[in-house]
């Protein structure tokens, strides 16, 4: 029995939207993935001794799959960005130096005899030379680049130099500050805060309704958007923007060329026709960004929303 669904057997009408789901690229939302069984019913009988399920929603899946396979082309070609916690120049030899290291002192504590210890002594010299040369190599390749940003106009990359070289060394905050003032370091509490912080500063209440004439008209019959219309929208995406929720940046986008164009044309103008946005769009991620003062106080914060790139191809559209 599919775990996504609380009963074994449906009627006509169930099969009937089975088969009408699968005939129009539909997703059977309510049963897309497991729950647990209360809750799935959406009827219970008035002895309250039988449940069901039987109320369902349907979503295009055209979106699912333009989404899954900008992202599936993407890993493909470009792979997955390995995160590293070491130093910009610390490279390949700088472990292998730190292996000698690593040996020469296990050495020392298994035979700490002079020849040892001296040995110890000279690689850690060794060790700390190579790193200040590394060190030194990479600053003046880093000048060397603000030079040339500079000469070029590339006002973007070279202030963003300028500032890795005036931020310094930033310790990360795991630690948040609750509405009593107290430190909170658990992962959830810390959600929790964010969330209330952002619900109190973007739902203000006790603002007085301002009266409004109501004028009624008559929408005008706007066409659908054309190829240009939609061609155009995805060349005006800014680039060096972070994604929503969808996790597909601009230049991903913009590099799909007229292939990519056409999907989105046929996406938007099922959009068009439905007067209906799909669900991830409505869905905004916000994010902190760090004004001033007490970096544990949320106060000191203000938030941006991260709308998904394909949903800005839509708005620009709209513009």
């Amino acid at each position: 029995m599919d775990r996504r669904v609380s009963h074994q057997d449906s009627n006509d009408n169930g099969v009937r939207i089975v088969n009408f789901a699968t005939s129009k690229n539909l997703i059977v939302k309510s049963t897309m993935f497991p729950h647990r069984n209360i809750h799935k019913y959406t009827w219970t009988s008035p002895d309250g001794k039988t449940h069901n399920q039987i109320d369902h929603v349907l979503i295009d899946r055209r979106w699912g799959n333009i989404k899954h396979d900008i992202q599936m082309s993407a890993k493909e070609s470009l792979g997955m960005h390995e995160w590293k916690q070491h130093k910009p120049w610390f490279d390949e030899e700088c472990l292998g130096i730190l292996d000698q290291r690593k040996w020469a002192k296990m050495q020392c504590v298994q035979d700490p005899c002079q020849s040892n210890v001296d040995n110890l002594n000279s690689v850690r010299r060794e060790v700390s030379k190579h790193f200040t040369n590394k060190r030194k190599e990479y600053l003046r390749a880093k000048i060397e680049e603000l030079e040339a940003n500079s000469k070029i106009h590339n006002i973007r990359d070279l202030y963003r130099g300028i500032n890795d070289f005036k931020k310094g060394y930033q310790p990360k905050y795991n630690i948040v500050k609750d509405e009593k003032v107290d430190l909170v370091a658990d992962p959830h509490s810390i959600v929790v805060r964010w969330r209330n912080y952002f619900s109190q500063l973007f739902n203000v209440h006790g603002v007085k309704d301002v009266g409004q004439a109501e004028i009624h008209t008559v929408e005008p019959l706007v066409p659908e958007p054309s190829a240009f219309e939609v061609e155009l929208a995805i060349g005006n995406l800014k680039s060096h923007k972070s994604p929503g929720i969808d996790e597909i940046s601009a230049e991903l986008i913009k590099a799909g060329g007229g292939t990519i164009c056409g999907e989105f044309r046929k996406l938007i103008t099922s959009i068009w026709k439905k007067e209906k946005l799909p669900e991830e769009w409505k869905e905004p991620i916000i994010v902190p960004i760090y004004k001033k003062g007490d970096k544990t106080d949320c106060n000191n914060y203000r938030g941006t929303s991260l709308f998904p790139t394909t949903y800005k191809i839509l708005s620009n559209i709209l513009l």
